[in-house]
């Protein structure tokens, strides 16, 4: 295979390269040159990530090119590269790859829908990131890799290699930069493999607005009847936990696309969440974990190689990337038609939100640009104070344009197609983090089975007075005082500060989008 593919047109002059080896073969390569590589007693390949087990947001760069610049949206999220810096980095990449005496490479797909896909290429030296990718990308037939041409896109991966510091622009060590020009991707510095699944879907973001498409940081399943649900949500919300039902085709965990046919996964494959993992509670994700799935950064019995998935030693971010087939019940080809519902996930640690509310579209819009979920405190004895977490579209990190574009695209694509959307909380109940606790998780299921059933749109409602939301009175398998937040807590003064301190937050965090919104969208927020 190294005889006959060259990387010559990316510079590259290296030439023993393994090209889309299958996971059997990957797997010898890392038992043989990563250090930490060790397969767990399930099958999977247990890797390290080294020193970082998570993405670096402040090290992303985009580059600032005439083409683009008027159509991102700069800030915190898109920190602009000038065109040399991103030379200089790319040059840099190019030089560490030359010095190593094999490369990996994947030539893959990102998007399930023929019309949308786009050619990825992965250079990579870890066999590990070879793995991973091949996992998440959408893996071309034999065919299609020999008639595979010259990709849309490539990620050059030297990411063990360190960006120059004093290189203008850079603040660390590691660099994430893309160019939409050039179509590529340089990573430097951090051998964490997410890097390389969001970078398409930067990517994706990017490119399929401009075409009327809707790019989403959600997960999608669908029932018997074809009826698709999307589930928004940031991490720990359970966007992939929801979403991987038995009863349900999972359509995808993370990253999908609305056209005007219907819904597409941009992945093949799922990047689950391992901490606290248990056949008991995720049954189809903790089934997943077997051969050819790559295991990063878990803890695990010298003697049985049996992993702990409560240990958090390494990083509480332990991650499990394994093809979207190892669902028993995935839909392939991952598509699927128009949304039926929209279930926007947050996990309020205020205790304030109710399990489920019914969103009139303003509120839809205001909710999804808001991007509300709660971190609960921990890391110091003695805090117990939640610390609330807005990130637009639930996936600002993710986001190229502004938030109103997506929004935008949401609200037309539900009115044109009659979607309705639902806020679920899967916080707190009967109090904040620390005095209150989790609301269960057969409740959250009964209420998404209610949403899916159709019994839930024909409940009574009542109007939260605060947050103007539409509560159910009652649900299939739910206590009804469980609907109601203030019934739940043993004091009612203690309820309505947190709920004025919520709400309050809520305000001043849309201060910013304020400008690029209606006023039926800003009149749909909190009211105090």
């Amino acid at each position: 295979m190294s005889n006959q593919f060259s990387l010559k047109q990316h510079n590259i002059d290296v030439t023993n390269i393994v090209r889309n080896a299958m996971p059997a073969q990957l797997y010898q390569e890392a038992l043989a040159y990563e250090a930490d590589a060790a397969i767990a007693d399930s099958g999977a390949l247990m890797v390290r990530s080294g020193e970082k087990t998570g993405r670096s947001p402040k090290d992303k760069r985009i580059v600032e090119h005439p083409d683009s610049k008027d159509n991102i949206w700069w800030g915190s999220v898109n920190i602009a590269v000038d065109e040399h810096t991103f030379e200089i980095n790319r040059e840099r990449a190019i030089d560490y790859l030359n010095t190593r005496p094999k490369l990996y490479v994947v030539d893959g797909f990102g998007g399930w829908d023929p019309n949308e896909q786009i050619k990825v290429r992965i250079i990579c030296t870890r066999p590990y990131h070879a793995l991973f990718m091949w996992n998440m990308m959408i893996r071309p037939t034999d065919e299609q890799l020999a008639n595979f041409g010259e990709p849309d896109y490539v990620i050059f991966n030297a990411g063990q290699f360190p960006a120059n510091r004093y290189t203008t622009g850079m603040t660390s060590k590691t660099s994430v930069d893309l160019s939409f020009e050039r179509q590529e991707v340089v990573i430097l510095g951090t051998e964490y493999a997410g890097e390389m699944k969001k970078g398409i879907f930067t990517v994706m973001n990017y490119i399929m607005p401009k075409k009327g498409v809707l790019s989403m940081h959600c997960s999608a399943n669908e029932g018997d009847a074809g009826d698709v649900s999307l589930f928004f949500g940031l991490s720990g919300t359970g966007k992939t936990t929801l979403s991987a039902d038995e009863r349900r085709k999972l359509i995808g965990d993370d990253e999908h696309c609305w056209t005007d046919t219907g819904v597409f996964n941009i992945e093949g494959g799922c990047y689950a969440k391992a901490i606290n993992l248990s056949a008991e509670n995720e049954p189809e994700i903790y089934g997943a974990i077997k051969f050819g799935t790559v295991l990063e950064n878990v803890v695990y019995d010298g003697r049985t190689h049996a992993v702990d998935y409560t240990d958090v030693s390494i990083t509480e971010n332990t991650r499990a990337a394994y093809p979207i087939e190892y669902i028993p019940n995935a839909k392939i080809p991952c598509v699927g038609g128009h949304p039926q519902n929209i279930i926007l996930l947050t996990a309020d640690a205020f205790g304030v939100l109710p399990p489920v509310s019914k969103l009139t579209p303003e509120q839809t819009m205001y909710h999804f640009i808001s991007g509300y979920t709660a971190k609960v405190a921990g890391t110091e004895v003695g805090v117990t104070e939640p610390e609330a977490t807005f990130s637009a579209c639930f996936g600002a990190a993710f986001m190229v344009w502004h938030p109103s574009k997506y929004a935008e695209l949401l609200a037309e694509k539900m009115a044109k197609y009659g979607t309705t959307a639902w806020l679920v909380n899967t916080g707190w109940t009967g109090g904040p983090y620390g005095v209150g606790s989790r609301i269960k998780l057969r409740y959250t299921r009964a209420i998404i089975d209610a949403i899916h059933d159709g019994s839930l749109n024909n409940a009574e409602f009542v109007t939260d007075p605060i947050f103007g939301l539409a509560i159910p009175t009652s649900c299939p398998n739910v206590p009804d005082e469980v609907l109601i937040p203030k019934n739940t807590w043993n004091d009612e003064a203690a309820y309505n500060a947190q709920a004025h301190k919520l709400a309050n937050l809520f305000i001043k965090n849309f201060e910013k989008y304020k400008a690029g919104s209606s006023d039926a969208i800003i009149n749909a927020g909190p009211k105090l």
